[in-house]
């Protein structure tokens, strides 16, 4: 099997389909269509081998995380994803573990209705590059530098149980059925996209949580020229977390990263109105603290104490 036939067994066929794509893979580029009064949001990632997942990990599993941590990026920007490229470095033709990756990309662009529109595919150490684009109305992305003091902070969801999995990777002392919830937070994270249109019309600013929430607060509070206090004991932890790191839980959700939920901020004068929609829309999301002008990151420990915490995550180099 050469590169072509690859591309043609494993990835044209069941590619996904939009109106808004004349032609995708098979050409040298793709044609799409951007709809009137919309914009394109462009973002991509590189995920490697040993660094962002274990080459030991199910094929169907590796692929679901490389998509879902793109979509998150799109999803911090209050957009809709619509079209993916991949670039897929691999070392070996192997026909049981393309299956499966391809099995894992193709269900995972279905989800969220997003077409495969091209790539490349090479031979090398494990590598997956993916770049998606996302639809938004024109005007309406959410970015880094929006926040302003006495704006509320928000999270989307429960934190640090990524990072827990990736503690327990190498130690077996966890319940089954424990580590079984803990990978799917890491190998399955589940990007806010059904957010979009809720932080188009309340937020502020935002980003997604990926390196840990100390450190990607802190990435809002640089651009935006502010800084931040954090309330302790409203850090939503998840259960296993407190469970099975008691004294250290909200560390975990400060600076463990691969959650994947989303950071933002929402200005006073919109909250009943952000926390109307949210019950209408049958979601929810946990307030943590509040913009201030001083800048770097602090937090209101339990007992009312005000602390100074240097933002830490996970960082490459």
């Amino acid at each position: 099997m050469n590169e072509f036939s690859l591309i043609d067994v494993y990835f044209k066929a069941p590619a996904s389909s939009r109106d808004d794509v004349i032609f995708g893979i098979g050409d040298d580029a793709a044609c799409l269509i951007v709809p009137a009064g919309q914009q394109l949001l462009v973002s991509t990632d590189t995920l490697l081998a040993e660094v962002h997942f274990l080459s030991s990990w199910d094929a169907y599993d590796i692929a679901c995380k490389a998509v879902m941590v793109n979509i998150s990026d799109i999803a911090a920007m209050a957009a809709k994803p619509c079209w993916l490229s991949l670039a897929l470095t691999i070392p070996e033709l192997n026909q049981t573990w393309l299956n499966r990756f391809a099995q894992g990309l193709h269900d995972s662009l279905r989800r969220f209705n997003i077409a495969l529109i091209g790539g490349d595919t090479t031979r090398g150490p494990l590598s997956i590059t993916i770049t998606l684009h996302g639809l938004i109305p024109s005007g309406k992305a959410v970015r880094r530098n929006g926040a302003k003091p006495g704006d509320k902070i928000y999270v989307s969801g429960e934190l640090g149980a990524a990072a827990l999995a990736v503690q327990f990777l190498k130690n077996n002392d966890i319940d089954e059925q424990d580590r079984r919830v803990l990978m799917q937070k890491l190998q399955h994270p589940n990007p806010r996209v059904d957010l979009a249109e809720i932080l188009q019309t309340y937020a502020s600013a935002a980003i997604d949580i990926s390196d840990g929430l100390s450190a990607d607060l802190n990435h809002i509070c640089v651009a935006s020229k502010v800084g931040a206090c954090l309330h302790f004991t409203a850090i939503p932890v998840h259960p296993l977390v407190k469970k099975y790191q008691q004294e250290k839980a909200v560390n975990f959700a400060l600076i463990g990263g691969d959650d994947y939920e989303l950071c933002f901020t929402v200005p006073a004068v919109n909250e009943t109105r952000f926390l109307t929609a949210l019950n209408k829309a049958g979601l929810s999301a946990y307030p943590i603290g509040v913009i201030e002008e001083n800048r770097g990151l602090r937090v209101e420990m339990a007992k009312g104490e005000i602390k100074n915490f240097a933002p830490q995550g996970y960082s490459h180099f």
